[in-house]
């Protein structure tokens, strides 16, 4: 399934996914039904990230205007906005657990924001040297999360502590994407990097686990899907997708976009689907790996 828009972030919840595009609107298109059910205009400039709070019935969207806003799932109304940083927001991601909300930025910080609290930003996290491209909480410990940035390094944070609490080194260029993930009964990092590779970090050594090569341009996004695949799913601006065993880390598959670079994936839960976005729309694909 195709879908004719520039957009760079998907998310998916249950049969809908979330679109944020780059002419500063978002879609809620529903990939059943492949319709497209609301579309509506956040700003005059790209919308580079957006999430579902579903227990809220909330979206929650920020743009290069360095603009936080939230709107209302059914009516589309906004529920509040907030000039969240001085530079675009990369990265917005929410607490599983508590009223918060995370936001990176290319102004190098990250800001933890609590709307029980009148969304106040009860911290602001300074450390990075350079754009803060991604930010993901720690699954196990929802107090730690991680960011990366442009400055090539990975770091660790927690909750009201203003330094972090590790910073680790490895990629040869900056970093684009980070995600936690558990497998062999340990805690691992993955990122995605502008020197091509994506790395596997051991949470607890902060060491390079496996180095994954393959991809001929800037590694943009990278998603765990931990299900009967088991796989390890990474996007880059060369226009592929790659399948990767998230055990072994042998590489299952390569799927190429026919819609440009690819910008960013979303799995579609309890299924073999993926979602992913790039320069001229929207691919449905199905995830093949060796074990499929």
């Amino acid at each position: 399934m195709q879908y004719a828009y520039w957009f760079n972030r998907v998310l998916q919840l249950r049969s809908r996914a979330l679109l944020g595009l780059y002419s500063g609107n978002v879609c809620i298109w529903n990939h059943r039904s492949q319709v497209v059910e609301k579309t509506f205009e956040v700003a005059k400039l790209p919308v580079r990230t957006a999430k579902f709070i579903a227990h809220k019935e909330w979206i929650v969207v920020g743009t290069d205007d360095g603009f936080i806003r939230v709107y209302n799932f059914n009516t589309t109304e906004i529920v509040v906005e907030l000039k969240a940083h001085t530079d675009y927001i990369r990265s917005v991601v929410v607490h599983p657990s508590r009223s918060y909300i995370l936001s990176s930025s290319d102004d190098k910080l990250i800001k933890l924001w609590d709307w029980e609290n009148n969304w106040e930003c009860v911290q602001t996290f300074q450390g990075h040297d350079h754009y803060v491209m991604q930010v993901a909480f720690n699954p196990t410990d929802s107090n730690i999360f991680a960011s990366v940035s442009l400055d090539n390094t990975i770091k660790t944070w927690n909750i009201g502590d203003s330094s972090p609490r590790s910073s680790i080194e490895g990629h040869l260029k900056g970093l684009n994407s980070v995600e936690f993930f558990n497998t062999n009964e340990k805690l691992y990092l993955i990122t995605g990097s502008d020197d091509n590779t994506i790395k596997v970090w051991d949470y607890e050594t902060e060491t390079c686990a496996q180095t994954l090569e393959g991809h001929t341009h800037n590694v943009t996004s990278t998603l765990i899907v931990n299900s009967d695949v088991n796989s390890i799913i990474t996007g880059s601006e060369d226009g592929t997708v790659r399948v990767w065993d998230a055990k072994t880390y042998k590489l299952d598959h390569v799927f190429t976009s026919e819609l440009g670079r690819v910008w960013t994936i979303a799995y579609i839960k309890d299924s073999t689907q993926i979602i992913l976005g790039c320069d001229e729309g929207t691919i449905v694909g199905q995830i093949i790996s060796a074990r499929s």
